[in-house]
């Protein structure tokens, strides 16, 4: 591409991210879990950039489409959106056959044909009433599409939100536009991507003042919005689910025991084989008599220990003070 094509791709650029930035933020209904923190190493730098553009579009690009759409009638703003479109259409037709798309690339196909025919060089849209709906794709969907992931997010001048992937396919995305029907004249052409820019920013007016009104960080929304668009794109709409999704990973909580008792702290009580029970640490608080585990006996006066009881045995109240407690004779005293 010669210095002078990539000059007037410079204005293309800045309708087009304007459009995936602005539009998408208003577009956009929510914010996913891929947004939540997508790649942006550059943030300090990308913040001074969009600075540096949001200064521009303050100053230059708002004030102009004000005045486009205070002077120009509404059916001419209408005819010249539609005529920059069908450039556009065409783009997207070879983009879904890039893509491997044969039915989109022929339905864009024919609607720029219909377009060009009888809506008189674009500038009527007759192939919206005949079901010739726009399946718009670019450079970088199509990337995206067979695989380059999009990498860190920047934020370019005068280009505005971009990503590496969408950096690289920045001048195939912007060279083809009715700027081509005056190729080898600067001028006209720096001139007719200049009405471009200006049509695309007065249809996103409305969208600027919403965000505007935004009481939050606005970097951040228009940066979040861009990464979720275009991943959404890529995807035709239908992203799959990302691995930081995925829960199957996250430890589940241990059902609750049954009667509403409250669970014993751990290692409160162990079973040995021979049936004896050994305590190792208290409950904070009693559990229910019912799941109750056996006490440690008190010791009798002199440290004598008495014997082990017995896990299955009943628990004895212990008295906290007096002497000490006579243990019951043996079962067969009693039957003697």
């Amino acid at each position: 591409m010669t210095f002078t094509a990539l000059a007037r791709a410079l204005p293309r650029a800045v309708a087009a991210l304007l459009l995936a930035a602005v539009a998408g933020c208003a577009t956009t209904g929510g914010v996913d879990r891929h947004t939540a923190g997508p790649k942006d190493p550059y943030e300090s730098v990308n913040r001074k950039v969009f600075a540096f553009n949001d200064t521009l579009d303050e100053y230059a690009l708002k004030p102009a489409a004000k005045a486009y759409n205070a002077v120009v009638p509404s059916p001419v703003r209408t005819g010249v959106h539609n005529f920059f479109g069908n450039f556009s259409d065409a783009w997207s037709a070879v983009n879904n056959l890039l893509q491997g798309k044969p039915v989109d690339a022929g339905t864009m196909t024919l609607r720029v044909l219909t377009n060009t025919t009888i809506g008189i060089a674009g500038l009527f849209d007759p192939a919206s009433r005949l079901g010739l709906d726009r399946k718009p794709e670019d450079f970088g969907l199509t990337l995206g599409h067979w695989g380059l992931k999009p990498g860190p997010y920047l934020v370019l001048p005068l280009f505005g939100s971009s990503d590496i992937r969408d950096a690289v396919a920045l001048p195939a995305d912007t060279y083809v536009s009715p700027a081509l029907l005056a190729s080898g004249k600067y001028w006209k052409e720096l001139g007719i991507d200049a009405v471009g820019v200006i049509d695309t920013r007065a249809g996103l007016l409305g969208a600027s003042q919403m965000l505007d009104e935004l009481a939050f960080d606005r970097y951040t929304f228009m940066r979040d919005a861009y990464v979720t668009r275009r991943r959404s794109l890529v995807y035709d709409g239908d992203p799959p689910p990302l691995p930081e999704d995925d829960d199957a990973d996250e430890p589940k909580s241990a059902p609750a025991p049954a009667g509403g008792a409250s669970a014993p702290a751990p290692a409160a009580s162990v079973a040995s084989a021979d049936g004896t029970a050994s305590v190792t640490a208290v409950p904070a608080r009693p559990a229910d008599p019912a799941s109750q585990p056996a006490s440690a006996p008190s010791p009798l006066p002199g440290g004598v220990q008495p014997a082990p009881v017995p896990a299955s045995a009943p628990t004895l109240p212990v008295p906290r003070s007096g002497p000490a407690p006579v243990p019951p004779p043996p079962a067969s005293a009693a039957h003697g």
